[in-house]
């Protein structure tokens, strides 16, 4: 296809150039020939003039001319033999004595024209109308004027008038068997053209566009052209060289693909080690808090048994006795189940989970929790809809080092005031296109009323390691893991200090009907 449309361009631009060139060369050789024929027309006046001057010195007087009988009769042969039967002689000493030769339409014309020789007593040329030529139009009439001298005095002048209708119409007539033969030669040179450039350039590039078409990536680079071919052999050798580089830098960026991609999969695997060993963290600083949660009700259920020992004891204060002690069995199986629902590794998958859910999980555990004595936690869930798209066991995560993050701030606050810890959850509302609700995100606020952030230290919080804490306190990765989960799941988590004291730690998140 591509041989084809490039030989057909080569015969079509070269027949065009030809046609062109030819035309131009047929114009310039139509016009140099007009001007040649005219210029001899004018030479053949000069002539004219001459004859006529030596028929005069034949004339027995010169008062004979120009009614002289005999001057006519040889002046008329003359006229017919320079091919211009229509002339005009006039008396120095009589303008008004005329003398035509032959019959004549142009009687002003040649009258002027003598007048103008008599008085510039010079051989003058001048043209008159229009009429198609070749290619355009071009002067009608050739009149030529000069006087008339015997023995170097001047006793009269001559004009005569040619048409030139009869010159252009033989350049027409004569342009048929050229147009005839500019087409035998464009079809003649264009072969010959084609033929040489074919073996020349286009012969070699064909063969460079099937090599290209046929290479393959294993194949070894070769793209054949002759030497004898000149730049395309150069142009040869570079395309080959090109493949060769091609082929190692395609080498070498799979080997770096494979590279970073087990470099990937190996940061997914430190990741998500990180993630267990900051859940791990935060499971041992609640295991204390939880093994004092359960030690109650095991002293509880305890009593209740040594009780049911004894004989004395009604039927109804044993099915008392037992109910109470399933209660406190209950209880204590809660707290467990909720510690291992915490430190369980995550699946890696994700599902749609309800955020509420997970959040009364989270308070349920931190109510037991010695941090959250002092602290008053207020769970304000307002999301009509609170299904998102996540891992539950790493969102879990999340708001539970929320929650431990903004009850060491609580503590080190330094006022007497209250600690207070606020879980808001509610929907980003906008505007939609038919006129109702478009609620596509949901939005988890934690709220304290601890001494806040520091202003320098605001947009370092999520970086990994970075931490306020005494050295042993903390690991720096609390945030961090966080931001990574959050990300993962499509959302956002920001900082920032509130106007009436304490930190705000928002999480965004979309619901899981857009996320799916």
């Amino acid at each position: 296809m591509f041989a084809r449309a490039l030989k057909s361009n080569v015969i079509i631009t070269m027949a065009v150039l030809l046609l062109i060139g030819m035309i131009l060369i047929n114009f310039v050789v139509v016009r140099t020939f007009q001007r040649l024929i005219i210029q001899k027309e004018a030479q053949k006046g000069s002539l004219l003039v001459s004859v006529l001057e030596n028929e005069l010195t034949r004339l027995d007087s010169p008062a004979q001319f120009p009614l002289s009988h005999e001057l006519r009769k040889r002046a008329l042969p003359i006229l017919e033999a320079f091919a211009m039967p229509c002339a005009l002689m006039v008396s120095a000493d009589d303008p008004s004595s005329l003398s035509f030769g032959g019959t004549c339409e142009h009687e002003e014309l040649l009258e002027d024209a003598t007048s103008n020789a008599l008085k510039s007593n010079q051989i003058q040329t001048t043209y008159k109308g229009s009429v198609w030529g070749v290619f355009w139009w071009q002067r009608q009439y050739f009149i030529l004027s000069a006087p008339l001298k015997m023995k170097g005095e001047t006793i009269g002048a001559i004009a005569v008038v040619r048409n030139l209708e009869a010159v252009y119409h033989d350049l027409r007539k004569s342009q048929k068997f050229i147009f005839v033969y500019l087409f035998i030669n464009i079809v003649i040179l264009t072969f010959i053209g084609f033929h040489r450039l074919f073996k020349i350039f286009l012969e070699p590039i064909e063969r460079l566009a099937k090599r290209a078409e046929n290479y393959h990536e294993n194949d070894v680079p070769f793209f054949p052209v002759r030497k004898q071919d000149n730049e395309l052999h150069v142009l040869s050798k570079s395309l080959n060289s090109m493949t060769r580089r091609i082929t190692e830098d395609k080498k070498k960026l799979q080997e770096a693909v494979t590279s970073l991609e087990k470099s990937n999969i190996e940061l997914k695997k430190a990741q998500e080690e990180i993630i267990r060993a900051e859940k791990l963290a935060s499971v041992g600083r609640l295991s204390s808090g939880i093994a004092h949660e359960i030690g109650n009700p095991i002293g509880i259920i305890m009593g209740y048994l040594e009780l049911l020992k004894q004989d004395t004891i009604q039927a109804q204060e044993k099915e008392e006795y037992i109910h109470r002690t399933e209660k406190e069995i209950h209880r204590m199986d809660t707290v467990i189940r909720q510690l291992l629902d915490l430190s369980r590794p995550s699946a890696g998958g994700t599902d749609a989970v309800s955020v509420h859910e997970i959040i009364h999980d989270i308070a349920t555990v931190l109510n037991v929790q010695p941090l959250m004595s002092n602290i008053e936690l207020t769970l304000s869930l307002e999301a009509e809809s609170d299904q998102v798209t996540a891992d539950p066991n790493q969102l879990r995560q999340v708001f539970l080092n929320l929650a431990i993050n903004a009850a060491d701030a609580i503590s080190a606050n330094s006022t007497t005031e209250a600690g207070r810890l606020e879980i808001k959850s509610f929907l980003n509302k906008a505007p939609s296109p038919d006129g109702g609700i478009d609620s596509k995100w949901m939005n988890i606020v934690f709220i304290d009323n601890g001494p806040g952030i520091s202003q320098d230290i605001l947009d370092n919080v999520f970086d990994p390691f970075f931490t306020t804490k005494e050295p042993g306190k903390g690991t720096g990765l609390g945030l961090y893991v966080c931001f990574m989960i959050i990300d993962a799941f499509g959302g956002s988590i920001q900082a920032r200090n509130r106007d009436e004291g304490g930190a705000e730690m928002r999480i965004t998140l979309p619901l899981a009907e857009e996320s799916t």
